[in-house]
């Protein structure tokens, strides 16, 4: 990283402030990435050169996996209750001796995916952005507003990085001190620049999109369906309904192998006129217009997402772009940062070996490129028609949808040993079951909430049979993991997480009271009638709250993640981020390999 110079007008020499975590970019990724640390008790700086949050347009379809994470930070139901949701997609096509007809309609995130949402959710990225600022506020952070980053430099003799913005409304500079700074600052992000060899690799192609944002008056059938439509003489139109009753139009501009349209020339009725055209003999008007944009489909993914000697990040649209046509940008960018907020969590609190952070670059520049070459063939299946366009949706749901952006083996993700049918790298598979203490029907992979923990969960199909293998897991589960619990339980005290009011209706300590490294669950087919809490070992007492009994619809629970255990015991260790790391089955008379199995896996903590 070079040095830079201080910014003109500077007092040389000032630190304007300290932190841990600067994050650049007060966009979805920079406060997904920011509302985390907060909660988890990470000081951390926010810059974003906005004097406000997103007023109107921009991203607005968040996918089924996305939802599922704000079910997890307690923060959907606002978006639940205004946003409007899509259940079904239609493809309209005309040719030149066909007028505009409908070929075929499809649910959307048909029962396979295994999407406990299965819509697509939209609602402007102001709406999703103010949700995480009240969050952030209710804790005792905000944005730091009109501060635009200018650079950083290494503080000599040490690890920390001076960071220069400067504050657009005064012009004035200011400087951070801090351990580490991660750009989420868009396309043309500037903190990528500090990050050698990080600059981004693809093609800009020649294809451009319209995107108008209203209330319209038109005689079409599909309107509050999401639609895709192929015209034989104006191209592609991408229809999708949006809140307060308004619609988001996609209208191609140029295609794919034809010449780009100038951005002069693009204007609102310009774009107007390419869909009133393309949906003939449909009528459409605008009775409003709320947000008007144009973008040239680029694909591209920098080459590094880090560098680690000197804790410079870059997350979101920094690290990958791609066309809008499927609703994978702000989704995609909002999981690389709760991907990186945990990690940096553990690695703060002296409980996780450098080597993690490692992983954030591996998995998530996997997953940005399983998104561009996805987004070529969407774009190309776009261009060829509706057949193609559906095969494409058809073979791509799982990906599309969140819940098939799969990690793999690493130093994270256990290379798969059981034949199960959740693997290490997969999401934890949705499924209800009942939590035996007030009999509540719930769903497993919401259930505990989010506190930067491991989830250790247990499958014993009849615990009446199985109490003495159960037993000696639990002892194993005490001595392989009591030293991270012991130092999490300092740092926690030290440094506690950023509570907010809401966090009352939690009840944290009922899982945390083992440990704040991770919380243990048990999973049987056994009767609550069958076996007392107060039977069973002294740590499932103490989880009393994540006794889970599996008595809910065929496949249950253990069925979706095991398969048949066959009087087996199976253990799932998940992350923090709802991955699978590591999984397995074991007879009664393996079990006293449990521990060694578990130490291996936790070997990247300390």
């Amino acid at each position: 990283m070079s040095p830079s110079a201080d910014h003109e007008g500077y007092r040389i020499g000032r630190v304007d402030a300290s932190t841990t975590v600067v994050v650049v970019g007060a966009g979805p990724s920079g406060l997904m990435l920011a509302c985390n640390l907060v909660r988890f008790g990470i000081a951390v700086v926010i810059l974003d050169d906005r004097p406000d949050k997103t007023s109107t347009g921009k991203a607005d379809g968040m996918q089924p996996k996305t939802i599922e994470t704000f079910r997890l930070l307690g923060l959907a139901d606002s978006l639940l209750k205004n946003g409007a949701r899509v259940y079904d997609i239609s493809f309209w096509e005309s040719t030149a001796n066909e007028s505009l007809k409908r070929t075929c309609r499809k649910t959307h995130y048909p029962e396979h995916v295994g999407a406990s949402d299965p819509y697509i959710l939209l609602a402007h990225q102001g709406m999703v952005e103010e949700l995480m600022i009240d969050d952030m506020e209710a804790r005792g952070v905000c944005v730091t507003r009109n501060s635009k980053f200018v650079s950083c430099s290494r503080v000599d003799g040490t690890t920390q990085l001076d960071i220069m913005y400067e504050d657009v409304t005064t012009n004035t500079s200011h400087k951070i001190r801090a351990d580490y700074l991660i750009g989420c600052d868009g396309a043309r992000s500037k903190v990528r620049s500090f990050i050698p060899g990080a600059e981004l690799e693809g093609e800009l192609t020649n294809a451009a999109w319209g995107v108008l944002d209203g209330v319209v008056d038109t005689n079409f059938p599909d309107i509050w369906s999401k639609v895709a439509v192929r015209s034989h003489s104006a191209g592609s139109i991408l229809w999708i309904p949006r809140e307060k009753g308004m619609t988001r139009v996609y209208v191609e501009l140029s295609s794919t192998n034809g010449e780009r349209v100038e951005k002069s020339k693009a204007s609102t009725e310009y774009v107007m006129d390419r869909a009133r055209e393309a949906m003939l003999p449909f009528s459409l008007e605008w009775k409003t217009v709320e947000w008007f944009g144009t973008y040239v489909v680029g694909q591209r993914v920098a080459k590094r997402f880090m560098d680690p000697e000197a804790k410079i990040f870059i997350a979101g649209d920094a690290g990958h772009c791609h066309s809008a046509l499927a609703a994978q940008g702000a989704n995609t960018s909002m999981h690389d940062s709760f991907n990186l907020a945990w990690k940096l969590n553990l690695l703060v609190r002296g409980l996780a070996k450098p080597t993690i952070l490692h992983t954030y670059e591996e998995e998530r520049q996997k997953i940005a490129y399983d998104l561009i070459n996805f987004d070529v063939d969407h774009c190309k299946a776009f261009a060829a028609g509706d057949t193609a366009l559906a095969k494409n949706f058809e073979d791509n749901i799982r990906f599309i949808s969140g819940v098939g952006a799969e990690y793999a083996p690493g130093t994270l993700t256990q290379a798969p040993a059981a034949t199960t049918h959740l693997q290490p790298g997969m999401l934890q598979l949705p499924a209800k079951v009942t939590r035996y203490i007030g009999s509540n029907p719930v769903d497993i992979q919401l259930d505990i909430p989010l506190l930067g923990q491991f989830k250790i969960y247990f499958f014993v199909p009849d615990i009446c049979c199985s109490r003495e293998s159960v037993d000696n897991i639990c002892q194993q589960l005490r001595s392989v993991l009591a030293g991270v619990s012991e130092r999490a339980a300092h740092s926690y005290q030290k440094q506690p997480r950023g509570l907010s009011h809401s966090d009352g209706f939690i009840q944290i300590q009922r899982y945390t009271t083992l440990s704040n490294a991770f919380t243990f669950a048990m999973v049987t087919q056994s009767a609550q009638s069958d076996f007392e809490i107060a039977d069973l070992s002294n740590i499932l007492q103490a989880s009393r709250w994540t006794l889970y009994v599996d008595n809910i619809g065929r496949p249950n629970c253990t069925e979706k993640w095991f398969g048949d255990l066959n009087e087996r015991i199976g253990i799932s260790v998940v992350r923090p981020d709802g991955y699978v790391g590591a999984i397995d089955t074991w007879k009664a008379d393996q079990v006293g390999l449990i521990g060694q199995w578990l130490q291996d896996y936790f070997s990247f903590m300390v």
